[in-house]
């Protein structure tokens, strides 16, 4: 059977490797959504004129956000191998690379859904307010609704960028489509990898990146 790209790689690998991107960025959205709403709501709420004001959550929770933030990617997944290998018994592979992807995206979500719900108009949460609803209330079916289209779109920005993140996991051998551009693009100068490679991102973040559109744009309706 002709190969698609390239005869040094096969139509198998550039599945296998896309099958891993899909696995490893799947798996830590979901955990870092698990982490990272909460930290969004928790923002939102404890900061000054919030719906639960408090200084001293919001300050130390900022604070750790902000920090693991300014961490680029690639020294953050480095600085934590000791973490890693505690966590996942090694610190080499797709499942091991699950670990610094989940830490790096959830503190980023968290900031996103925070921008998200502060685009909620006071006039949403005052009518909230008038209608006695409990904080809970307030957050299930006032504040997240009304930040629906927007937290879409933050989750879409969020997927776009564990995309990127599993690429430079290629270095560690975190498997996917950025390792087989560093094993063969890079390390063997195989050109054609490096392309196709690079055209199998580009065709994943615009399919994720119009579907979010798309959605967006629904639930706006």
């Amino acid at each position: 059977m002709t190969e698609l790209f390239d005869t040094r790689v096969s139509n198998q690998q550039y599945l296998d490797a896309l099958s891993e991107t899909i696995y490893m960025v799947g798996i830590s959205l979901f955990l870092g959504c698990l982490i990272g709403i909460p930290i969004g709501v928790v923002l939102v709420l404890t900061r000054k004129g919030g719906l639960r004001p408090n200084a001293v959550i919001y300050n130390v929770l900022n604070v750790v956000v902000n920090i693991v933030r300014s961490l680029p990617f690639v020294i953050l997944m480095v600085a934590i191998v000791p973490v890693t290998r505690f966590i996942s018994g090694t610190s080499i592979g797709t499942t091991a690379a699950l670990v610094p992807l989940t830490i790096y995206i959830a503190p980023f979500i968290g900031r996103l859904i925070e921008n998200s719900l502060l685009e909620v108009p006071v006039g949403i949460l005052e009518a909230a307010a008038s209608m006695g609803a409990s904080l809970w209330q307030t957050i299930r079916y006032f504040l997240l609704p009304e930040a629906k289209s927007s937290i879409i779109l933050a989750m879409t920005t969020a997927c776009v960028g564990l995309i990127g993140a599993t690429a430079m996991a290629g270095v560690i051998g975190g498997g996917g489509v950025g390792d087989l551009a560093i094993s063969y693009g890079y390390q063997q100068f195989d050109t054609v990898a490096m392309v196709a490679t690079v055209v199998i991102l580009i065709i994943v973040v615009q399919g994720i990146q119009s579907l979010g559109n798309w959605l967006a744009a629904r639930s706006r309706h």
